[in-house]
């Protein structure tokens, strides 16, 4: 895969970046760059490679997934200038 000119611009257009003429064949070759390490990425055999989350050996800290209601409404409330229920009261904003 490669970039040309032409790509480089809308992508610039779509990010809404600012790229001169000059910039922006710079950038092409930079971007061909990139991706031709990457490409290269893709011919490593990684089919015997376990996945990781770390590369040190550790097991990931796990916690039970139990629903609640957090216990908190009341300290959330607690600096509200109004509140009814542990609910925000606000003013009305729409007649």
């Amino acid at each position: 895969m490669s970039v040309d000119l032409l790509t480089v611009k809308r992508v610039a257009h779509l990010a809404r970046i600012a790229v001169s003429e000059e910039d922006a064949e710079r950038m092409t070759g930079e971007l061909n760059a990139i991706l031709g390490f990457v490409e290269q990425l893709n011919e490593v055999d990684v089919s015997d490679v376990e996945p990781m989350t770390s590369v040190t050996p550790m097991e990931m800290k796990k916690r039970q997934d139990v629903v609640t209601d957090g216990t908190k409404a009341a300290d959330i409330v607690a600096n509200a200038p109004a509140t009814e229920e542990n609910f925000f009261l606000v003013p009305k904003v729409v007649e």
